[in-house]
């Protein structure tokens, strides 16, 4: 989701995320940054002085990024189905080969053993995304281009764990168009009549 970087503390980010993303929050360690970076851990330590420092500013990076696309999405597509296709997509490309899965979806599956600030900017992240799909499906019904029964919130809530799960799924079985086979179902319950 983020565009890497150059600077020490930049590529710890880069590198971290892709760990987070690859094998969770309890399975990557200062050790197999500064082995990647082939730099020592206190290089890190300078940086981020702790782990869960590190995964929050990982996490806050990339919700940051993530609202950026979101905003530019709907700058660039006025068409409400079509700004959602986009929107699948993202999740579709943060599987990529099959071994990974969306930070966030990886940071709730840890939600146990984070850090207190890290879990906060969890819930953070999946409420932005839950208001911007709310909008969304709102709009878009109003316009004639989503059909569904109940709140624009619930729709939102519903597409957004469905695409989480389906990732999961995806992932266990190293199988994007599993992904991409779900994602479509869940879009055409918004879009057919």
């Amino acid at each position: 989701m983020t565009a890497p970087t150059t600077t020490t503390a930049g590529r710890i980010l880069d590198l971290a995320e892709g760990l987070i993303q690859r094998r969770g929050y309890e399975a990557y360690s200062y050790a197999d940054i500064a082995d990647a970076l082939q730099i020592r851990k206190a290089s890190i330590h300078h940086h981020f002085r702790t782990k869960g420092e590190l995964t929050r500013a990982v996490a806050a990076r990339y919700r940051a990024a993530f609202s950026a696309t979101l905003a530019g999405l709907e700058a660039d597509t006025p068409d409400p189905a079509a700004r959602l296709m986009r929107y699948v997509r993202l999740f579709r490309d943060a599987l990529r080969d099959g071994d990974h899965m969306c930070l966030y979806g990886m940071l709730a599956s840890d939600s146990a053993t984070l850090p207190e600030a890290v879990r906060t900017e969890v819930n953070a992240f999946f409420s932005d995304q839950e208001r911007w799909l709310t909008r969304l499906l709102g709009d878009g019904r109003g316009a004639g281009a989503f059909h569904f029964e109940g709140h624009p919130e619930e729709a939102a809530s519903a597409l957004l764990a469905g695409l989480e799960g389906a990732m999961l799924v995806a992932r266990s079985r190293r199988d994007v168009k599993y992904f991409a086979a779900v994602a479509l179902c869940l879009v055409a319950a918004l879009t057919d009549r």
